[in-house]
Protein backbone atom coordinates (compact mmCIF):
# COMPACT_ATOMS: atom_id res chain seq x y z
CA UNK A 1 0.00 0.00 0.00
CA UNK A 2 2.67 2.46 0.81
CA UNK A 3 4.89 1.63 -1.48
CA UNK A 4 2.23 1.90 -4.64
CA UNK A 5 1.35 5.39 -3.12
CA UNK A 6 4.59 6.46 -3.63
CA UNK A 7 5.22 5.26 -6.65
CA UNK A 8 1.90 7.07 -7.69
CA UNK A 9 2.26 10.12 -6.11
CA UNK A 10 5.81 10.67 -7.58
CA UNK A 11 4.81 9.17 -11.02
CA UNK A 12 3.49 13.21 -11.45
CA UNK A 13 6.96 14.67 -10.93
CA UNK A 14 9.46 13.38 -13.99
CA UNK A 15 12.96 12.20 -12.82
CA UNK A 16 12.23 13.58 -9.40
CA UNK A 17 15.31 14.42 -6.93
CA UNK A 18 14.35 13.82 -3.14
CA UNK A 19 15.43 15.26 0.36
CA UNK A 20 14.13 13.21 2.81
CA UNK A 21 13.30 14.83 5.97
CA UNK A 22 14.90 12.20 8.30
CA UNK A 23 14.22 11.99 11.93
CA UNK A 24 14.78 8.30 12.24
CA UNK A 25 11.14 8.04 14.18
CA UNK A 26 8.83 5.50 12.88
CA UNK A 27 7.40 7.96 10.10
CA UNK A 28 10.13 8.99 8.75
CA UNK A 29 12.05 5.61 8.60
CA UNK A 30 9.05 3.98 6.66
CA UNK A 31 9.52 6.58 4.53
CA UNK A 32 13.21 6.01 4.07
CA UNK A 33 13.27 2.58 3.81
CA UNK A 34 10.07 2.88 1.37
CA UNK A 35 12.05 4.74 -1.29
CA UNK A 36 15.44 3.41 -0.84
CA UNK A 37 13.39 0.11 -2.04
CA UNK A 38 11.70 1.56 -4.64
CA UNK A 39 14.72 3.04 -5.93
CA UNK A 40 16.70 -0.11 -5.64
CA UNK A 41 13.96 -2.07 -7.82
CA UNK A 42 14.00 1.10 -10.17
CA UNK A 43 10.34 1.62 -9.56
CA UNK A 44 11.50 5.30 -9.35
CA UNK A 45 13.67 7.43 -11.24
CA UNK A 46 15.01 9.45 -8.54
CA UNK A 47 18.09 11.02 -6.57
CA UNK A 48 17.46 10.26 -3.77
CA UNK A 49 19.05 12.38 -0.22
CA UNK A 50 18.68 12.43 3.24
CA UNK A 51 18.86 15.40 5.40
CA UNK A 52 18.65 14.64 9.31
CA UNK A 53 18.36 18.36 11.79
CA UNK A 54 19.56 18.03 15.29
CA UNK A 55 17.46 20.71 17.16
CA UNK A 56 19.52 20.37 20.12
CA UNK A 57 17.38 19.84 22.38
CA UNK A 58 17.91 16.23 23.42
CA UNK A 59 20.55 14.96 25.67
CA UNK A 60 20.20 11.78 22.86
CA UNK A 61 20.64 13.94 19.66
CA UNK A 62 24.35 12.15 19.61
CA UNK A 63 22.90 8.69 19.67
CA UNK A 64 20.22 9.92 16.88
CA UNK A 65 23.11 11.03 14.22
CA UNK A 66 24.42 7.78 14.75
CA UNK A 67 21.33 5.80 14.08
CA UNK A 68 20.83 8.41 11.06
CA UNK A 69 24.36 7.36 9.65
CA UNK A 70 23.86 3.82 10.37
CA UNK A 71 20.53 3.96 8.25
CA UNK A 72 21.57 5.77 5.47
CA UNK A 73 25.17 3.37 5.64
CA UNK A 74 22.76 0.46 5.34
CA UNK A 75 20.35 1.66 2.36
CA UNK A 76 23.53 3.50 0.29
CA UNK A 77 22.03 7.21 0.55
CA UNK A 78 23.86 9.95 1.07
CA UNK A 79 23.09 11.83 4.55
CA UNK A 80 23.52 15.48 5.53
CA UNK A 81 23.34 16.15 9.46
CA UNK A 82 22.41 20.14 9.78
CA UNK A 83 22.62 21.06 13.73
CA UNK A 84 20.35 24.07 14.84
CA UNK A 85 20.12 26.30 17.83
CA UNK A 86 16.52 26.00 19.23
CA UNK A 87 15.86 28.97 22.20
CA UNK A 88 12.41 28.64 23.77
CA UNK A 89 11.01 32.02 23.39
CA UNK A 90 8.32 33.25 25.81
CA UNK A 91 4.74 33.28 24.35
CA UNK A 92 6.22 31.19 21.33
CA UNK A 93 4.98 27.65 21.18
CA UNK A 94 8.46 25.41 21.20
CA UNK A 95 7.34 23.16 19.22
CA UNK A 96 6.93 25.78 15.85
CA UNK A 97 9.85 27.38 17.15
CA UNK A 98 11.49 23.81 15.93
CA UNK A 99 9.98 23.43 13.16
CA UNK A 100 10.76 26.56 11.52
CA UNK A 101 14.49 25.76 12.56
CA UNK A 102 13.96 22.55 11.04
CA UNK A 103 12.57 24.18 7.54
CA UNK A 104 15.42 26.62 7.46
CA UNK A 105 18.03 23.93 7.79
CA UNK A 106 16.25 21.54 4.76
CA UNK A 107 16.03 24.62 2.50
CA UNK A 108 19.66 25.26 3.08
CA UNK A 109 20.22 21.17 2.67
CA UNK A 110 17.86 21.32 -0.61
CA UNK A 111 19.87 22.10 -4.19
CA UNK A 112 17.96 23.65 -6.57
CA UNK A 113 14.76 21.29 -8.33
CA UNK A 114 15.02 19.25 -5.23
CA UNK A 115 11.34 17.89 -3.70
CA UNK A 116 11.59 18.15 0.30
CA UNK A 117 10.05 14.89 1.74
CA UNK A 118 8.41 14.30 4.65
CA UNK A 119 6.57 11.69 6.51
CA UNK A 120 3.18 13.44 7.18
CA UNK A 121 0.41 10.71 7.42
CA UNK A 122 -3.10 11.20 7.83
CA UNK A 123 -3.51 11.64 11.62
CA UNK A 124 -1.19 13.89 11.55
CA UNK A 125 -3.54 15.89 9.12
CA UNK A 126 -6.14 15.50 12.14
CA UNK A 127 -3.86 17.11 14.96
CA UNK A 128 -2.97 20.09 12.22
CA UNK A 129 -6.70 20.56 11.64
CA UNK A 130 -7.91 20.25 16.03
CA UNK A 131 -4.51 22.11 16.81
CA UNK A 132 -5.67 25.03 14.40
CA UNK A 133 -9.74 25.15 15.57
CA UNK A 134 -7.97 25.48 19.07
CA UNK A 135 -6.45 28.03 17.90
CA UNK A 136 -9.72 29.69 16.46
CA UNK A 137 -7.80 30.22 13.13
CA UNK A 138 -9.77 30.80 9.32
CA UNK A 139 -10.47 29.13 6.33
CA UNK A 140 -6.27 28.90 5.72
CA UNK A 141 -5.52 27.51 9.05
CA UNK A 142 -8.31 24.74 8.70
CA UNK A 143 -6.54 23.84 5.46
CA UNK A 144 -4.17 22.23 7.73
CA UNK A 145 -1.54 20.59 5.45
CA UNK A 146 -1.65 19.85 1.93
CA UNK A 147 0.66 17.05 -0.07
CA UNK A 148 2.63 19.92 -1.95
CA UNK A 149 3.92 23.33 -0.53
CA UNK A 150 6.40 26.01 -1.37
CA UNK A 151 8.97 26.07 1.12
CA UNK A 152 11.38 29.26 -0.25
CA UNK A 153 12.60 28.64 -3.51
CA UNK A 154 11.83 24.72 -3.51
CA UNK A 155 8.89 22.34 -2.89
CA UNK A 156 7.67 20.45 0.06
CA UNK A 157 5.92 17.12 -0.56
CA UNK A 158 4.20 15.39 1.85
CA UNK A 159 3.12 11.98 -0.18
CA UNK A 160 1.65 9.83 2.74
CA UNK A 161 -1.04 12.35 3.89
CA UNK A 162 -3.54 9.81 3.18
CA UNK A 163 -2.07 7.05 4.84
CA UNK A 164 -2.44 6.28 8.57
CA UNK A 165 -0.33 5.71 11.41
CA UNK A 166 -1.67 2.35 11.71
CA UNK A 167 -0.64 1.32 8.38
CA UNK A 168 2.70 3.13 8.85
CA UNK A 169 3.26 0.79 12.35
CA UNK A 170 1.56 -2.20 10.29
CA UNK A 171 4.77 -1.57 7.47
CA UNK A 172 7.28 -0.92 9.52
CA UNK A 173 5.95 -4.61 11.85
CA UNK A 174 6.19 -6.52 8.72
CA UNK A 175 9.93 -5.11 7.59
CA UNK A 176 10.67 -5.92 11.18
CA UNK A 177 12.58 -1.83 11.06
CA UNK A 178 13.66 -0.25 14.00
CA UNK A 179 13.50 3.56 15.15
CA UNK A 180 13.83 6.36 17.36
CA UNK A 181 11.82 6.76 20.21
CA UNK A 182 12.22 10.78 20.40
CA UNK A 183 11.12 10.57 24.59
CA UNK A 184 9.44 14.33 23.90
CA UNK A 185 7.05 12.69 21.69
CA UNK A 186 5.15 11.27 25.54
CA UNK A 187 5.20 14.83 26.88
CA UNK A 188 1.62 16.07 26.81
CA UNK A 189 2.63 19.61 27.69
CA UNK A 190 2.91 19.71 24.25
CA UNK A 191 -0.36 20.52 22.70
CA UNK A 192 0.08 17.85 20.21
CA UNK A 193 1.41 14.98 22.02
CA UNK A 194 -1.79 15.40 24.10
CA UNK A 195 -4.29 15.48 20.78
CA UNK A 196 -2.66 12.90 19.64
CA UNK A 197 -2.17 10.39 23.53
CA UNK A 198 -5.90 11.68 24.88
CA UNK A 199 -8.43 13.10 22.27
CA UNK A 200 -7.63 10.90 18.99
CA UNK A 201 -7.55 7.56 20.65
CA UNK A 202 -11.38 8.04 22.13
CA UNK A 203 -12.30 9.86 17.85
CA UNK A 204 -11.29 7.51 16.38
CA UNK A 205 -13.05 4.56 18.91
CA UNK A 206 -16.05 6.37 18.20
CA UNK A 207 -15.42 7.50 14.64
CA UNK A 208 -13.37 5.13 12.96
CA UNK A 209 -13.12 7.25 10.00
CA UNK A 210 -13.19 10.19 11.67
CA UNK A 211 -9.38 11.11 10.21
CA UNK A 212 -10.65 10.83 6.48
CA UNK A 213 -13.40 12.82 7.36
CA UNK A 214 -11.47 15.56 8.72
CA UNK A 215 -9.63 15.87 5.64
CA UNK A 216 -12.12 16.11 3.71
CA UNK A 217 -13.55 18.88 5.76
CA UNK A 218 -9.71 20.48 5.54
CA UNK A 219 -10.21 20.41 1.70
CA UNK A 220 -12.83 22.17 1.57
CA UNK A 221 -11.64 24.93 3.54
CA UNK A 222 -8.82 25.07 1.42
CA UNK A 223 -10.43 24.98 -1.51
CA UNK A 224 -12.70 28.15 0.43
CA UNK A 225 -9.62 29.68 0.75
CA UNK A 226 -8.25 29.38 -2.79
CA UNK A 227 -11.56 31.27 -3.97
CA UNK A 228 -11.06 34.10 -0.82
CA UNK A 229 -7.63 34.46 -2.64
CA UNK A 230 -8.78 34.93 -6.16
CA UNK A 231 -10.91 37.43 -4.95
CA UNK A 232 -8.63 39.15 -2.97
CA UNK A 233 -6.13 39.35 -5.55
CA UNK A 234 -8.51 40.97 -8.30
CA UNK A 235 -9.40 43.24 -5.16
CA UNK A 236 -5.73 44.01 -4.63
CA UNK A 237 -5.44 44.67 -8.19
CA UNK A 238 -7.54 47.38 -8.43
CA UNK A 239 -6.67 48.92 -4.86
CA UNK A 240 -2.94 48.73 -5.18
CA UNK A 241 -0.57 51.99 -6.02
CA UNK A 242 2.68 50.16 -5.19
CA UNK A 243 4.43 47.21 -3.35
CA UNK A 244 3.36 48.89 -0.03
CA UNK A 245 0.73 51.42 -0.85
CA UNK A 246 -3.35 50.80 -1.56
CA UNK A 247 -5.77 53.47 -2.33
CA UNK A 248 -8.23 54.90 0.70
CA UNK A 249 -10.70 55.39 -1.72
CA UNK A 250 -11.02 51.73 -3.54
CA UNK A 251 -10.68 50.17 -0.23
CA UNK A 252 -14.25 52.11 0.95
CA UNK A 253 -15.37 50.92 -1.71
CA UNK A 254 -15.22 46.97 -0.67
CA UNK A 255 -17.90 45.56 2.38
CA UNK A 256 -16.24 44.88 5.56
CA UNK A 257 -15.53 41.16 4.86
CA UNK A 258 -14.47 41.77 1.59
CA UNK A 259 -12.28 44.64 3.25
CA UNK A 260 -10.78 42.29 5.91
CA UNK A 261 -10.00 39.31 3.19
CA UNK A 262 -7.58 41.97 1.16
CA UNK A 263 -5.60 42.94 4.57
CA UNK A 264 -4.70 39.49 5.34
CA UNK A 265 -4.22 38.99 1.61
CA UNK A 266 -2.06 42.00 1.21
CA UNK A 267 0.16 41.00 4.20
CA UNK A 268 0.38 37.71 3.44
CA UNK A 269 1.83 38.90 -0.37
CA UNK A 270 4.90 40.36 1.67
CA UNK A 271 5.04 37.06 4.22
CA UNK A 272 3.94 38.70 6.98
CA UNK A 273 2.37 37.45 10.31
CA UNK A 274 -1.44 37.99 10.24
CA UNK A 275 -3.41 40.59 12.14
CA UNK A 276 -5.38 39.85 15.19
CA UNK A 277 -9.32 40.96 15.07
CA UNK A 278 -8.75 43.84 16.99
CA UNK A 279 -5.81 44.95 14.86
CA UNK A 280 -7.86 44.16 11.70
CA UNK A 281 -10.31 46.04 13.18
CA UNK A 282 -8.36 49.25 13.78
CA UNK A 283 -6.83 49.11 10.55
CA UNK A 284 -10.25 49.36 8.95
CA UNK A 285 -11.20 52.33 11.60
CA UNK A 286 -8.23 54.61 10.03
CA UNK A 287 -9.36 54.33 6.81
CA UNK A 288 -11.53 57.07 7.73
CA UNK A 289 -9.84 59.39 10.47
CA UNK A 290 -9.67 62.84 9.59
CA UNK A 291 -7.83 64.01 6.50
CA UNK A 292 -5.48 66.00 8.95
CA UNK A 293 -4.32 62.64 10.81
CA UNK A 294 -2.03 60.53 9.98
CA UNK A 295 -3.05 57.38 11.96
CA UNK A 296 -0.62 53.95 12.72
CA UNK A 297 -1.62 50.41 13.85
CA UNK A 298 1.75 48.90 14.65
CA UNK A 299 1.43 44.85 14.21
CA UNK A 300 4.19 42.17 14.44
CA UNK A 301 6.22 42.80 11.97
CA UNK A 302 5.32 45.73 9.92
CA UNK A 303 3.05 49.19 10.74
CA UNK A 304 -0.01 50.27 8.70
CA UNK A 305 -0.08 54.28 8.04
CA UNK A 306 -2.18 56.41 6.51
CA UNK A 307 -1.49 59.31 4.99
CA UNK A 308 -3.88 61.33 2.77
CA UNK A 309 -5.78 59.18 0.11
CA UNK A 310 -3.16 56.35 0.32
CA UNK A 311 -3.18 53.34 3.23
CA UNK A 312 0.60 52.53 3.55
CA UNK A 313 2.93 49.24 4.64
CA UNK A 314 6.13 50.33 6.50
CA UNK A 315 8.34 48.61 8.37
CA UNK A 316 8.80 49.22 12.41
CA UNK A 317 11.46 52.18 12.55
CA UNK A 318 14.19 52.67 14.83
CA UNK A 319 14.47 55.83 16.49
CA UNK A 320 17.14 57.73 14.69
CA UNK A 321 16.60 61.48 16.08
CA UNK A 322 19.60 61.15 18.17
CA UNK A 323 22.12 59.99 15.38
CA UNK A 324 24.31 62.53 13.68
CA UNK A 325 28.03 62.60 11.93
CA UNK A 326 30.22 64.87 11.49
CA UNK A 327 31.96 65.14 7.91
CA UNK A 328 35.65 65.41 7.03
CA UNK A 329 35.49 66.66 3.50
CA UNK A 330 38.80 66.34 3.42
CA UNK A 331 39.03 63.24 2.64
CA UNK A 332 37.11 63.48 -0.54
CA UNK A 333 38.93 63.17 -4.07
CA UNK A 334 38.71 62.78 -7.49
CA UNK A 335 39.34 59.03 -6.97
CA UNK A 336 37.66 59.03 -3.23
CA UNK A 337 34.08 59.56 -2.61
CA UNK A 338 32.64 60.14 0.96
CA UNK A 339 30.11 57.69 1.92
CA UNK A 340 28.15 57.85 4.90
CA UNK A 341 25.88 54.69 5.91
CA UNK A 342 23.10 55.84 7.37
CA UNK A 343 20.69 54.36 10.40
CA UNK A 344 18.08 52.27 9.83
CA UNK A 345 18.94 50.70 6.35
CA UNK A 346 18.40 54.06 4.92
CA UNK A 347 20.89 53.98 2.15
CA UNK A 348 24.51 55.18 1.58
CA UNK A 349 25.19 59.28 1.70
CA UNK A 350 27.56 60.03 -1.02
CA UNK A 351 29.40 62.96 -1.59
CA UNK A 352 32.22 63.16 -4.65
CA UNK A 353 34.14 65.53 -6.70
CA UNK A 354 32.99 63.85 -10.02
CA UNK A 355 30.20 65.67 -10.80
CA UNK A 356 30.10 64.56 -14.30
CA UNK A 357 29.38 61.03 -13.62
CA UNK A 358 27.20 61.48 -10.86
CA UNK A 359 25.00 64.29 -13.22
CA UNK A 360 23.74 60.70 -15.29
CA UNK A 361 22.70 58.84 -12.34
CA UNK A 362 19.18 58.53 -11.39
CA UNK A 363 19.76 59.52 -7.84
CA UNK A 364 21.55 62.78 -8.80
CA UNK A 365 20.82 65.41 -6.90
CA UNK A 366 23.09 69.00 -7.68
CA UNK A 367 26.49 70.61 -6.78
CA UNK A 368 26.51 71.88 -2.98
CA UNK A 369 29.11 74.86 -2.27
CA UNK A 370 32.57 73.30 -0.53
CA UNK A 371 32.63 74.74 3.04
CA UNK A 372 35.06 77.05 4.16
CA UNK A 373 38.19 75.39 6.39
CA UNK A 374 36.61 76.08 9.78
CA UNK A 375 32.75 74.99 9.07
CA UNK A 376 31.59 71.55 11.13
CA UNK A 377 29.83 69.57 8.62
CA UNK A 378 26.97 67.14 9.81
CA UNK A 379 24.40 64.98 9.00
CA UNK A 380 21.78 64.85 11.19
CA UNK A 381 17.77 63.42 11.36
CA UNK A 382 16.19 66.16 13.93
CA UNK A 383 15.87 69.93 13.76
CA UNK A 384 14.81 73.09 15.05
CA UNK A 385 12.50 74.03 11.90
CA UNK A 386 14.54 76.85 10.50
CA UNK A 387 13.56 78.73 8.02
CA UNK A 388 15.16 77.49 4.32
CA UNK A 389 14.84 78.13 0.51
CA UNK A 390 14.94 75.25 -1.39
CA UNK A 391 16.69 75.83 -5.02
CA UNK A 392 13.06 75.42 -6.76
CA UNK A 393 11.15 78.09 -4.34
CA UNK A 394 11.34 82.01 -4.72
CA UNK A 395 10.56 82.76 -1.08
CA UNK A 396 12.03 81.35 1.96
CA UNK A 397 9.61 79.14 4.16
CA UNK A 398 10.09 76.77 7.79
CA UNK A 399 11.38 73.25 7.26
CA UNK A 400 8.43 71.66 8.29
CA UNK A 401 5.70 73.57 5.38
CA UNK A 402 8.28 72.65 2.81
CA UNK A 403 8.23 68.87 4.20
CA UNK A 404 4.85 69.24 3.69
CA UNK A 405 4.11 70.81 0.37
CA UNK A 406 6.62 68.03 -0.92
CA UNK A 407 3.82 65.67 0.28
CA UNK A 408 6.66 63.56 2.50
CA UNK A 409 4.59 61.41 4.36
CA UNK A 410 5.13 62.49 8.43
CA UNK A 411 7.06 59.24 9.32
CA UNK A 412 9.43 60.07 6.32
CA UNK A 413 10.36 63.12 7.91
CA UNK A 414 11.61 61.97 10.43
CA UNK A 415 13.79 59.81 8.61
CA UNK A 416 15.38 62.37 5.87
CA UNK A 417 19.37 63.33 6.26
CA UNK A 418 19.35 67.13 7.09
CA UNK A 419 23.04 68.46 5.78
CA UNK A 420 24.69 71.23 8.37
CA UNK A 421 27.15 73.49 8.20
CA UNK A 422 27.72 74.46 11.87
CA UNK A 423 24.00 75.08 12.53
CA UNK A 424 22.91 76.08 9.44
CA UNK A 425 20.34 73.90 7.30
CA UNK A 426 22.61 73.00 3.74
CA UNK A 427 20.30 70.26 2.05
CA UNK A 428 18.11 67.91 2.79
CA UNK A 429 19.36 65.05 1.00
CA UNK A 430 17.68 63.22 -1.64
CA UNK A 431 14.96 66.51 -1.79
CA UNK A 432 16.55 69.46 -2.41
CA UNK A 433 19.96 71.86 -1.55
CA UNK A 434 18.99 75.19 -0.12
CA UNK A 435 19.50 78.17 -2.93
CA UNK A 436 22.78 80.18 -0.76
CA UNK A 437 24.57 76.57 -1.11
CA UNK A 438 23.78 75.57 -4.69
CA UNK A 439 26.82 75.47 -6.84
CA UNK A 440 27.10 75.94 -10.42
CA UNK A 441 31.53 76.30 -10.48
CA UNK A 442 32.16 72.09 -9.85
CA UNK A 443 35.59 73.56 -9.31
CA UNK A 444 34.67 74.74 -5.70
CA UNK A 445 31.76 71.87 -4.97
CA UNK A 446 30.41 68.64 -4.27
CA UNK A 447 28.27 66.34 -5.72
CA UNK A 448 25.21 64.67 -3.48
CA UNK A 449 23.26 61.82 -3.73
CA UNK A 450 21.77 59.00 -1.78
CA UNK A 451 21.62 55.27 -2.93
CA UNK A 452 19.26 53.19 -1.12
CA UNK A 453 16.24 54.43 0.78
CA UNK A 454 13.64 52.74 2.69
CA UNK A 455 13.95 48.86 2.74
CA UNK A 456 11.69 46.27 1.55
CA UNK A 457 9.87 44.37 4.34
Amino acid sequence: MIENTLRHFFSNYPTPSLLIAYSGGIDSQVLLHSLASLKKQKAINANVRVCHVDHGLSSNASQWQAFAKEQCQRFDLPLEIISVNVQAIAQQSLEALARDARYRALKSAANTGDLIVTGHHSDDQTETFLLALKRGSGLKGLSAMQSEMALGKHLLVRPLLNISRAEIEAYADLHKLVWIEDESNNDERFDRNFLRHQISPKLVARWPSINKTIARSAEHCFEAQQLLDELADQDLADCQQSLYNLSVSHLNKLSEARLRNLLRYFLSTHKLLMPSQEQLKQICLQLNADSDKSPVVQLAECCIRRFKGELYLTKIFQDISSWQQTINFAAITDNTPLNINLPDELGVLIFSTRSREEKNKRNWQGLIKKPTVNQVVSIRFSHDNPKCLPQYRQHSRSLKKVLQELSIPPWQRKRLPFIFYDNELVAVAGQFICKGYLADNEEAAFAISLNGGEPSL
